[in-house]
C-alpha cells in the first residue's frame, strides 16, 4: 500500500509541476534580440518549467499588435514614445514600467563601401547615394535618427536619399551586404556585424535612447511575465545587457 500510494504521489507532483509549467509571451525591440534571446535562456534555467517566447520587430508595430489582442505578457521598447502610446491605450499594468538599458546612435557603413565617410556631416555629400535609416514614423531608431539630422540641418539634404527601414535589423542588413552607402543604427546593432560594416561616428541625439519595459495588464500569463521583466532588470540580466554593449538606464 506504501509503494502503491508513493507511486501515485510521484505522479500526481508530475502532473503537477506540468500543469504549472508557464509560456511567457514577450514583445520586443528588434534591437533587443541577441541580448533577449540569452536573457530569456537564463531565465529558463531559473525557473523549471518556464518557457520564454519572443516576437522582435520595431516597437511601433508591436503595440498595434498588444492593442489588438495579441497574448502577450511584457513589452519591451526601444524608446519612451512606444510605450507612451501602449500606456496611452490602457496595455501596462499599472506601476510596472520601468527603464532597463539604454543605448546610442551610431553611422556606419559598409566595409568596403565605395565613399569615404569620416562624419555625420560626410552624408549630405553629393557622392552619397543611398542612406538607411528606420521608417520615423513606426520605428525608434528612425525617430532619434531624423531628430539628431533635423538638429544638425542636415534633413532636407538627406531626406531624397533615404532608404526606410521595417527595422533597425533590417537597416543593419542593407548596410551589411553593401546595398547602400550608409546607415544609421544602433551602437549595439553595429557590435554585431562589426567584421561587416564601419563604425563612422557616434551621434548625439537630444533625448537618451532608453528602453523601457512593462507587464502588459491583460496579458495571460501576467504574473510569470512580471517575473521575467524583473529578471531583466536583476543584476544577472544587466550583466547580460551590458555583454551586448547595452548601458544602464
Amino acid at each position: 500500500m506504501r509503494t502503491l500510494k508513493a507511486c501515485l504521489a510521484v505522479v500526481l507532483a508530475a502532473v503537477g509541476g506540468a500543469a504549472s509549467a508557464t509560456d511567457i509571451t514577450v514583445s520586443a525591440a528588434a534591437s533587443l534580440t541577441n541580448a533577449f534571446k540569452e536573457i530569456g535562456a537564463a531565465f529558463e534555467k531559473e525557473h523549471a518549467g518556464d518557457k520564454v517566447l519572443f516576437n522582435f520587430a520595431a516597437s511601433d508595430p508591436l503595440v498595434q499588435q498588444i492593442s489588438r489582442g495579441a497574448p502577450v505578457d511584457v513589452f519591451a521598447s526601444a524608446d519612451q514614445e512606444a510605450m507612451d502610446k501602449a500606456d496611452g491605450l490602457k496595455l501596462l499594468a499599472p506601476g510596472s514600467r520601468r527603464n532597463f538599458a539604454s543605448n546610442s546612435l551610431v553611422l556606419i557603413a559598409p566595409q568596403n563601401g565605395k565613399v569615404a565617410l569620416k562624419a555625420v556631416g560626410d552624408v549630405a555629400n553629393a557622392d552619397v547615394a543611398r542612406i538607411t535609416i528606420g521608417n520615423p514614423a513606426s520605428v525608434p531608431v528612425g525617430r532619434y535618427t531624423r531628430a539628431a539630422l533635423e538638429r544638425a540641418r542636415l534633413w532636407t539634404a538627406v531626406a531624397p536619399k533615404l532608404i526606410l527601414g521595417t527595422s533597425v535589423r533590417q537597416c543593419l542588413d542593407y548596410v551589411a551586404r553593401g546595398e547602400v552607402d550608409a546607415g544609421f543604427v544602433y551602437a549595439t546593432d553595429a557590435a554585431i556585424v562589426k567584421d561587416k560594416v564601419t563604425l563612422v561616428a557616434t551621434v548625439p541625439t537630444e533625448a537618451p535612447v532608453t528602453y523601457p519595459i512593462a507587464v502588459i495588464a491583460h496579458g495571460p500569463q501576467a504574473a510569470q511575465g512580471k517575473k521575467f521583466a524583473d529578471y531583466v532588470q536583476s543584476p544577472a540580466g544587466q550583466a547580460i545587457l551590458a555583454k551586448y554593449g547595452f548601458g544602464r538606464p
